[in-house]
C-alpha cells in the first residue's frame, strides 16, 4: 500500500480552500483556492481551479451544513477571487493524472454535486450559485448543482462549458446533462454554449436559461440576500434546532487491513478482493430524536454509515487494484432492527431524515463503483433492514444453507430480515428508504417488470428468513452448505479476478441500473462511459493532444476520424 494515501477526512479548521460562514438562516461558502495547496507539487491551482482535495473539502462542508448546522436553510456559494467565481479542474493535474485517478476524481466529484442537489430536494437546504466572475468548465458545472444561479453583469463575467473546443473532452461532472434535463436548455442553443470557448454572458445567459438572474455590480449584493432570503422562506428545516458535531473519524491501516469502531476491512491481494465487515450495535441505540441528539455521531446507525462510506472513498482512489469487494456483517438482528428504529418512527425530524439521506448517499457510493459487489451471510451475520440493502445491492450474494456442521457446538443457521427500509410502510410496493441512482428502490429493482415477485419478498419483511426461504423469496443468489461453501466463494472470487476488469465494469453497470433512467444515471452511465473513453483517446491525453498543448500557445493536432 502506498504511504502518500489520499485521506478524505477533513474538517473546517483544516480547509485550505474554503470559507463557511453562517448568518442566520443563510450560511456563505466562499471559494478562496490557494493555488500552493494542491494534492500534488507539480501544478498550481491558479484562478480558483480545483483538483481532489479541493472537492474533499467541499464535499464535507456540504456534510457538516446537514448536520451541524439544522438551522440553516439557504447556501449561497460564490467565487473569493476578484472577478473568478471558479476556473473548473485544473489542466495541468489532468494532464498528469494516472486515467483512474481521472475517472475517480470525476466520479467523486459529481457525487458531491449529487450531494448538493439532495441537500436542496430532500433536506430543505437550498443552495445558490452566486457568480461574482468567470465561471468556466466545472465551475460552471457547480453552479449547475445549485438550484438557483445568479450571475454578474459587469460586461466581463461569462459561464461556459469549453472542454470540447479546448481539451477535448467532455465536462466531467454532468454538465451538459443538467444543461438540458435540469435547466431545459434548448439543445441546438445548448450545442452553440457547449461549443463557444468565451462562453455566455447577461441577458443572453438569462434569455437560454443558463442562469436565472443578473444584476449589475451596484445591485449584487442585494440581489443575493434577497434570493437567499426568498427561499430560506420556503424551507422546512427548524429555525431553532441544535446541531450535532460530526466529529473526526478514527482509522488505522496496518497492512493490509484498515479498522474503524464499527467497520473492519481486509485484504486479499491473491484474489484482488477486500471483504468489508460491518459490526453491528452492540446493545441498545437511541429510540428518540432528543436521544440521538444526546449521543451525537457516536450512534451507531450513523457511525456505521459515516465509516463505510470513508472506506469506499479510500478502496475507490488508494486500492485501485482490489478489483472485488466482499460484505459481511457481524452482530445481532434484533439490535440492528432496535438501531434503525428511531429512523421509522421518526421520519419526519430533521436529524432522522439526514440520517437516512446519508445512508441513502453511501449506498448510492457503493452501487456506482467500479468493483464485482459480493455478499456472504454466515452463522453471525446481521443482514436486517438497512444492512440487508447488502444484499439487495450485490452482484451476487451467497447464504449458507443450514450451520457448520463440523464445529463441536454448530452456531444457529443464520437469517436474513427485510424492514420497512427495504419496503416501506403502506403497501408501497417495496418503496424503502434508500432509494438508486435511477429513482427506484434495491428491492423494486431487483424485481424490475415483476410486480408479483416484488410482493412475494415485500410480504416477507418482518420475518426472520433461513437460506431456503431467501433463495424462494428470490433475495439471494445461491445458498451452498457447509461442504461446498469454501469451493464456491474461491472459485467465485478467482473466476473474477481472471476476467477482464473493464468489461467487469460495463457489464455491472448494465446490470445494476434496470428500469427508467434519470438524470443522475445519465450523469454516471453516459459519464463514465463516454469520458472513460475520451479520457484514453491521443486526441485528448497524447503528446499532440488538448490536455498536452493547453497553454503552452500551441495547438493540439487531433486525428480527423470519427469512430
Amino acid at each position: 500500500m502506498s504511504v502518500d494515501i489520499i485521506d478524505f477526512r477533513t474538517s473546517p479548521d483544516q480547509y485550505n480552500h474554503w470559507k463557511l460562514s453562517v448568518d442566520g438562516p443563510v450560511a456563505t461558502l466562499i471559494m478562496e483556492v490557494d493555488p500552493e495547496s494542491g494534492l500534488r507539487d507539480d501544478y498550481e491551482l491558479k484562478t480558483n481551479s480545483y483538483d481532489l482535495g479541493v472537492d474533499i473539502e467541499l464535499h464535507d462542508a456540504v456534510q457538516r451544513l446537514r448536520f451541524e448546522h439544522p438551522n440553516v436553510k439557504t447556501v449561497v456559494v460564490t467565487g473569493g477571487l476578484d472577478k473568478i467565481f471558479c476556473a473548473g479542474a485544473n489542466i495541468q493535474m489532468l494532464a498528469g493524472s494516472t486515467h483512474g485517478h481521472k475517472v475517480n476524481f470525476c466520479k467523486f466529484t459529481n457525487e458531491t454535486r449529487n450531494g448538493i442537489e439532495d441537500a436542496t430536494a430532500n433536506s430543505g437546504q437550498t443552495w445558490i450559485a452566486a457568480v461574482n466572475g468567470t465561471a468556466a468548465g466545472g465551475g460552471y458545472e457547480l453552479a449547475l448543482a445549485c438550484d438557483e444561479i445568479l450571475l454578474i453583469d459587469d460586461k466581463s463575467s461569462a459561464v461556459s462549458l469549453p472542454e470540447i473546443p479546448l481539451l477535448a473532452v467532455l465536462p466531467g461532472t454532468g454538465g451538459l446533462t443538467r444543461v438540458v434535463d435540469k435547466r431545459h436548455v434548448r439543445r441546438d442553443l445548448a450545442d452553440a454554449f457547449a461549443t463557444r470557448t468565451e462562453g455566455i454572458r447577461g441577458d443572453t445567459a438569462v434569455e437560454w436559461g443558463l442562469v436565472d438572474h443578473i444584476a449589475p455590480a451596484s445591485g449584487w449584493e442585494e440581489l443575493i440576500a434577497e434570493r437567499a432570503q426568498a427561499r430560506a422562506s420556503e424551507s422546512d428545516r427548524p429555525d431553532d434546532a441544535t446541531g450535532i458535531e460530526l466529529t473526526p473519524l478514527d482509522r488505522t491501516i496496518e497492512g493490509d487491513s484498515i479498522e474503524y469502531s464499527t467497520v473492519s476491512v481486509a485484504i486479499d491481494r491473491s484474489t484482488g478482493s477486500a471483504t468489508i465487515t460491518v459490526q453491528g450495535p452492540d446493545g441498545d441505540e437511541p429510540t428518540t430524536p432528543e436521544e440521538l441528539l444526546g449521543v451525537g455521531a457516536s450512534a451507531w446507525i450513523l457511525r456505521s454509515a459515516r465509516e463505510l462510506d470513508d472506506a469506499i472513498l479510500h478502496f475507490r482512489l488508494n486500492e485501485t487494484d482490489v478489483g472485488t469487494w466482499i460484505f459481511q456483517t457481524a452482530g445481532d438482528l434484533d439490535n440492528v432492527a432496535q438501531a434503525e428504529q428511531v429512523l421509522a418512527d421518526h421520519a419526519d425530524h430533521w436529524l432522522v431524515r439526514e440520517i437516512r439521506l446519508f445512508w441513502a448517499r453511501t449506498l448510492k457510493r457503493i452501487d456506482v463503483s467500479a468493483r464485482s459487489l459480493i455478499t456472504l451471510i454466515e452463522p453471525g451475520s446481521c443482514f436486517g433492514g438497512t444492512l440487508a440493502e447488502l444484499v439487495l445491492a450485490a452482484d451476487r450474494s451467497f447464504m449458507l444453507s443450514g450451520t457448520w456442521e463440523d464445529l463441536d457446538n454448530p452456531p444457529e443457521p443464520v437469517t436474513i430480515r427485510l424492514s420497512p427500509a427495504n419496503v416501506g410502510t403502506n403497501g408501497d410496493a417495496g418503496g424503502g428508504w434508500y432509494p438508486m441512482s435511477n429513482g427506484l428502490t434495491r428491492l423494486q429493482t431487483r424485481f424490475w417488470g415483476r410486480p408479483d415477485a416484488l410482493a412475494r419478498a415485500v410480504q416477507t419483511a418482518g420475518k426472520e428468513l433461513l437460506a431456503e426461504d431467501a433463495l424462494e423469496a428470490e433475495l439471494i443468489t445461491f445458498a451452498p452448505d457447509d461442504l461446498d461453501w469454501p469451493d464456491e466463494i474461491r472459485l467465485t472470487l478467482e473466476e473474477r479476478n481472471s476476467f477482464s476488469p473493464d468489461a467487469l465494469t460495463g457489464m455491472e453497470a448494465n446490470y445494476r441500473f434496470v428500469g427508467p433512467e434519470t438524470m443522475e444515471t445519465k450523469i454516471f452511465a453516459r459519464l463514465t462511459a463516454w469520458q472513460n473513453w475520451i479520457f484514453q483517446r491521443p486526441n485528448a491525453v497524447g503528446p499532440e493532444g488538448a490536455l498536452r498543448r493547453f497553454g503552452t500557445g500551441s495547438r493540439p493536432d487531433f486525428d480527423p476520424h470519427r469512430v
